[in-house]
């Protein structure tokens, strides 16, 4: 099978979120009688979904990261979120990339930790919906990032035994070694890691690039 399927991740590879993310948890957590989580400690908490985020914010204000609280404030966020666009954009170049790929064939998809209400949403709202015939969530399936499963079924859904997966963070280079896929690394999202320590078959920074690097990469298979 040719490598012609592209799997992406969402947050912080097709959208910044991160400023959303940061104003939809302060507005849960503060009226409950927490401190304002600064943006940087925010941002550092994404990447493995909605409850794992929860739960090291409870953790940072030295509480409990699960039970009942973590539970309700899970559910307060997942509805406050699913709707908050308003400081969230794309990264450049994005719908570019995206429509030139699909014009040369490309059958595209998303895995992503966000739950997949929110991210249907959110691609929806950015007008990504249409390129996309398959989205795995945080909560799709039993499991999650980096378990191989979202990534695996993805890539099934979209009739393929291999797919380029397009990913920002740790998590994503960890899920597409696990599910043993060709990962491309998108340079200017939530990573903390040396690219170089994350194994990417493709590294980027600007989404102008993709569509030629995917082209190149196949080539050589």
């Amino acid at each position: 099978m040719s490598a012609s399927a592209i799997i992406f991740d969402l947050d912080g590879t097709l959208i910044d979120s991160a400023p959303d993310i940061h104003a939809t948890a302060n507005k849960v957590f503060v009226p409950r009688g927490f401190a304002p989580v600064p943006f940087e400690v925010v941002r550092g908490f994404i990447g493995n979904g909605v409850g794992v985020l929860v739960s090291r914010l409870l953790q940072h204000h030295g509480h409990d990261g699960t039970g009942p609280v973590q539970a309700e404030i899970v559910a307060e966020f997942i509805r406050i979120y699913e709707d908050a666009f308003e400081l969230t954009s794309l990264y450049p170049g994005v719908d570019q990339a995206l429509a030139l790929l699909e014009t040369t064939g490309h059958r595209m998809g998303i895995c992503t930790n966000k739950p997949e209400g929110p991210a249907r949403a959110a691609l929806r709202h950015f007008g990504l919906d249409r390129y996309m015939r398959v989205v795995i969530g945080g909560d799709s399936l039993a499991t999650r990032k980096p378990h191989p499963a979202p990534l695996q079924s993805a890539v099934t859904a979209l009739g393929a035994r291999t797919a380029i997966f397009v990913g920002d963070s740790e998590v994503d280079a960890d899920t597409a070694l696990a599910a043993g896929q060709p990962f491309a690394l998108f340079t200017e999202g939530y990573r903390k890691a040396a690219v170089k320590t994350l194994g990417a078959k493709l590294v980027f920074s600007d989404f102008a690039a993709l569509p030629g690097l995917v082209a190149h990469y196949i080539q050589r298979l």
